[in-house]
């Protein structure tokens, strides 16, 4: 399982002190592009080097706790679904060992030039079910 840590800043929070909804998804967010240079690439490797993109084409969050400035929370990454076109990320993110929120996204390959979907390429799929195999 991949982990991202990282702490709660102040542009992080809202008037009330505690984490503006949207921040949550820009942390998984973070920690989805660390682990893409896990896997091997960046996003400028992806956006120079191949012929597709990853768009996110549905995103969900559980918010179950507040975070403070200053917590120091990390973010835990799993495979969930590979299919033909698409895949998931399923995250969780911690506090200590408190559970604070929750979150999905999925993903749908499309080609670059056209925009419309295509097979996820075989080095892609490779290193997802490598890392899916890692997680289970």
């Amino acid at each position: 399982m991949f982990t991202y840590k990282t702490k709660i800043r102040l542009h992080d929070t809202d008037a009330a002190g505690i984490i503006f909804f949207a921040n949550q998804f820009k942390i998984i967010h973070d920690a989805y592009e660390d682990l893409l240079e896990e896997f091997g690439w960046s996003f400028q490797t992806m956006l120079k080097g191949t012929n597709y993109f990853l768009p996110i084409v549905h995103a969900e969050s559980d918010y179950l706790t507040p975070l403070f400035v200053g917590d120091k929370i990390a973010v835990a990454i799993k495979v969930g679904h590979i299919g033909n076109t698409s895949f998931s990320f399923e995250y969780t993110l911690k506090r200590g060992k408190t559970l604070v929120g929750r979150a999905k996204t999925v993903h749908v390959t499309i080609d670059q030039k056209t925009r419309t979907k295509i097979p996820l390429p075989s080095v892609l799929r490779k290193a997802l079910e490598k890392y899916q195999s890692t997680t289970r």
